[in-house]
């Protein structure tokens, strides 16, 4: 049995869920709704119920999928950890069962735990969408991060087919505390699946080999001059220090190897399209000239997070939309 046949269709827990066909899907759905005017869309999921359900902080990923749902006609409601029965230590699965029992009929979940979605989705039988889960994965992350790529490198918002050779002579340089990035392990599991080629960069402390394991193809290069020198694509990754436990890094050191300033940017890859999935420290991994640059698509991945999240949650609560 399959792990999309054990939970509800239309959840997103992992982005190996996903076949490439489904990718394509996906990109295709959100380009169509972005073409449609904003009372078209306010009518697709009109008396539906969200719910939105976070255990960590976060602007963008709770922010957008927000915003998407209200945009589609939807009802939300934000349960945190700081204003719910969550704070007086009711587990998630009672949790995510009293949601239900009010009426809400897809959940976005945010967790500081590797695997929650896949429990939530399983003691629910909700739909699920995966906005963070640990270290684990980031998969709407990953998604808007292909979006930005294809609109910047290939002039499409993906609404042509998307294959495994989409991506290909594409190479994606990951840089930063990879250890402990979701986003880093979904855009590693999926854009090899396109054909691009994924370098992943930094510090043994931050990136330990074992990461080649992610997938065929992943590549590792301590050297960020030498990596830059290859990419088309350079994601840049804060250092995580919430989760760094005891780690010891040279801040100082960190920055003189790792940071994407101007003139590494110029010299090593004048060309390069820069992202970062937020938030982003201005003056440790990127400089602000180069986040504000025209190279920069940084603000354009939170504008693709909205589109691409409007189209998980009509996917989740099994809508058809047609043009």
């Amino acid at each position: 049995m399959t792990l999309r046949a054990r939970y509800a269709a239309g959840s997103l827990l992992s982005i190996r869920d996903l076949s490439v066909e489904d990718v394509s899907n996906i990109l295709s759905l959100t380009a169509r709704l972005s073409t449609m005017s904003a009372t078209e869309r306010a009518a697709i999921l009109t008396g539906r119920r969200v719910a939105l359900l976070f255990y960590e902080s976060s602007t963008r990923t709770r922010t957008s999928f927000e915003l998407a749902a209200k945009s589609l006609g939807a009802t939300t409601t934000l349960v945190s950890d700081k204003s719910s029965s969550i704070e007086k230590g009711e587990s998630l699965k009672d949790t995510g069962l009293t949601l239900r029992a009010l009426g809400a009929e897809a959940i976005i979940l945010r967790h500081s735990n590797s695997g929650a979605p896949f429990v939530l989705a399983r003691e629910t039988g909700l739909p699920v969408l995966n906005a963070g889960d640990g270290m684990h994965e980031h998969p709407s992350q990953a998604l808007l991060d292909l979006r930005t790529m294809l609109t910047r490198l290939k002039g499409t918002d993906g609404a042509k087919h998307v294959d495994a050779s989409t991506l290909k002579g594409v190479t994606v340089v990951i840089t930063g505390d990879i250890l402990h990035s979701r986003v880093a392990r979904s855009n590693a599991m999926l854009l090899p699946r396109l054909g691009a080629r994924v370098i992943l960069c930094g510090p043994e402390k931050l990136l330990p080999e074992e990461a080649l394991g992610l997938n065929a193809g992943i590549e590792i290069e301590r050297n960020f001059d030498k990596a830059l020198q290859q990419a088309q694509v350079a994601m840049m990754l804060r250092i995580q220090r919430e989760r760094l436990a005891g780690l010891e890094l040279d801040l100082n050191d960190y920055i003189a190897s790792y940071q994407l300033n101007s003139e590494r940017l110029k010299t090593s890859a004048p060309q390069a399209l820069v992202l970062h999935p937020g938030p982003m420290i201005r003056g440790l991994e990127i400089e602000g000239e180069v986040a504000d640059s025209p190279q920069s698509a940084i603000e354009e991945q939170v504008a693709h997070g909205l589109a691409v999240r409007s189209a998980l949650l009509v996917r989740a609560l099994g809508k058809s939309v047609t043009v």
